[in-house]
């Protein structure tokens, strides 16, 4: 199936791709930035039932950072057939008390990374004609969320950035596409009391809140050949919340 690289994959939704993708019989690059001990374990995890992996590091903030984990990862696996764009951060701040390094923290997280991992791989994807881009959004980028303008903003951009960049990249025959969760049952829910929990399952029409799963699934469907005519598309998988 050849190789994936997901970012922001070592834990949540970018292990649940990372273990799908496993399962489909490519070889992942598990990146991570700081939680080396859980990048490694599910590394250990993939080896040992018989998948190809590997850690590697970097902070996606960082172009040059971004270029050489890309070698990297071309070194150990070769071709990159697949990028999952996942890594980012959240925050709940209202907009008057958010500050300039919130903005940039965010922007840079959740945009800048984006671009800069697309940027990345998108010349050896154009040299092969072949290749295939899935970005983790938010459905707050669709909508927007009241006391996360920042996170709203940056994901809205990610949005543009793969609406823009498949038609840019579609002549070469590479498909880019978003994924846009919802509340998905992940680290970023670790603040949220019981009753905020039970309050979202109530707002959302299916009566539940989704599994990273969920989200690993639909990237790896928009991977692969049953997507072939696929792109420039945002997929809701948000239980109905945002139609």
């Amino acid at each position: 199936m050849g190789a994936v690289l997901i970012t922001g994959a070592s834990r949540g939704i970018g292990a649940a791709c990372a273990r799908e993708f496993a399962r489909e019989g490519y070889a992942v690059a598990v990146h991570y930035r700081q939680s080396e001990a859980q990048a490694l374990a599910l590394c250990e995890e993939l080896t040992a039932a018989g998948h190809e992996a590997a850690a590697v590091c970097a902070d996606v903030r960082d172009s040059a950072a971004v270029r050489r984990m890309t070698a990297l990862v071309e070194e150990r696996f070769g071709f990159i057939d697949v990028l999952v764009n996942n890594a980012g951060v959240a925050m709940q701040k209202l907009f008057t008390d958010t500050t300039d390094s919130d903005w940039d923290d965010m922007i840079a997280s959740d945009l800048s990374s984006v671009f800069y991992c697309c940027r990345a791989v998108a010349p050896a994807m154009i040299r092969e004609h072949r290749g295939c881009i899935v970005n983790i959004a938010s459905m707050w980028g669709e909508v927007g969320a009241s006391c996360e303008v920042a996170y709203s903003a940056a994901k809205a951009g990610v949005i543009g950035l793969t609406k823009a960049l498949a038609k840019e990249l579609g002549p070469s025959g590479i498909r880019v596409n978003a994924v846009s969760p919802g509340v998905v049952m992940t680290d970023m829910m670790a603040g949220f009391s019981a009753e905020d929990v039970a309050a979202l399952k109530d707002e959302t029409p299916l009566c539940t809140l989704g599994a990273p799963e969920d989200i690993a699934r639909t990237a790896v469907f928009l991977a692969s050949d049953r997507a072939r005519y696929i792109t420039g598309q945002v997929l809701g998988v948000n239980g109905g919340m945002v139609i």
